[in-house]
């Protein structure tokens, strides 16, 4: 097995989706083997949906470079309102009246949020201060101080203005990037404050919607017996350059024996991380460029 694309609906948290597919992969197994080891790419909220890649066995040690890939989303954004949240599922901190804004206004305000960018991460995040997730500060009315952090917005259209008040956005960004926190601060560049009322994953590293099967679509198949289409560990680093090298190197990776940068890149690959391949697709390693030219081994795979 390897990666399961699912398409998480709104409502449940991402490890309530791990959950429900565990259950399905082991009545697919006729309940007999120990549950398989499950790992999701990228944690959707509750009030979000769309692409999660769910790894399952060996594929769990692709998650860091699924956690590193870029991700696609649509986002509908109401201007005029503040959340704590900054998306529909908080409490009204203010309103404001949104004067004229119009399409004109939303797109040359969307111009600043293009590129590299400065974010804030919200109060209602996973990210941990002195060991524990913001969201549980918030929670306890507490407010701490968080640093902003650089991320990459490769692309960021409007869609759709729905007068008078709302808007359709597409994003492609890098890791880390927090939609909310971009619907907030746009609100707050056009002088109106506003927040995230949806949110649809449509691409993840590799993975597309297309792909992807609802919970209701993999328990009907497995309920059918009906293969599951897993995504091959090759296809799953599909974002990462590769290469491919001969049995006597793929034996060295595997040993964790140390090689240089230049036996297995070639020169117009200058750092990784690197997907190293036998013939004709299958995955030995992920690696790096290390300490003095030397390959440094992010993660090996068992390929018996």
């Amino acid at each position: 097995m390897s990666v399961l694309v699912v398409d998480k609906p709104v409502g449940p948290t991402s490890f309530a989706v791990l959950r429900r597919v565990r259950r399905a992969l082991m009545r697919a197994r006729g309940g007999v083997e120990r549950a398989p080891k499950l790992g999701h790419g990228g944690t959707l909220d509750p009030m979000a949906s769309g692409v999660l890649p769910v790894c399952v066995g060996e594929a769990t040690k692709v998650i860091p470079f699924l956690l590193d890939a870029d991700k696609e989303y649509l986002a509908a954004v109401r201007f005029g309102v503040e959340t704590d949240t900054l998306d529909a599922t908080g409490q009204v901190l203010s309103e404001t009246s949104i004067g004229d804004l119009d399409a004109f206004r939303l797109e040359a305000a969307l111009v600043s949020f293009r590129g590299e960018i400065e974010q804030v991460p919200p109060m209602f995040s996973a990210l941990k201060h002195k060991g524990r997730p913001l969201y549980r500060y918030a929670r306890a009315g507490q407010t701490v101080a968080r640093a902003p952090r650089r991320v990459k917005v490769h692309e960021l259209s409007l869609l759709a203005f729905e007068p008078p008040d709302r808007a359709r956005l597409r994003i492609r960004c890098s890791k880390g990037t927090y939609i909310r926190s971009l619907a907030a601060d746009l609100g707050r560049q056009l002088g109106v404050g506003a927040h995230l009322t949806e949110l649809r994953r449509t691409a993840s590293g590799p993975f597309a919607l297309a792909q992807a099967l609802s919970l209701d679509d993999i328990d009907a198949r497995v309920n059918e017996r009906h293969a599951l289409p897993f995504v091959s560990l090759r296809d799953s680093l599909a974002h990462l350059p590769a290469v491919t090298v001969g049995d006597a190197l793929a034996v060295c990776l595997a040993r964790g024996q140390r090689m240089g940068w230049d036996e297995i890149a070639p020169a117009t690959i200058e750092s990784g991380p690197l997907c190293v391949l036998l013939p004709p697709d299958v995955v030995v390693a992920v690696v790096d460029r290390g300490a003095e030219g030397a390959v440094r081994i992010l993660r090996v795979f068992n390929v018996g």
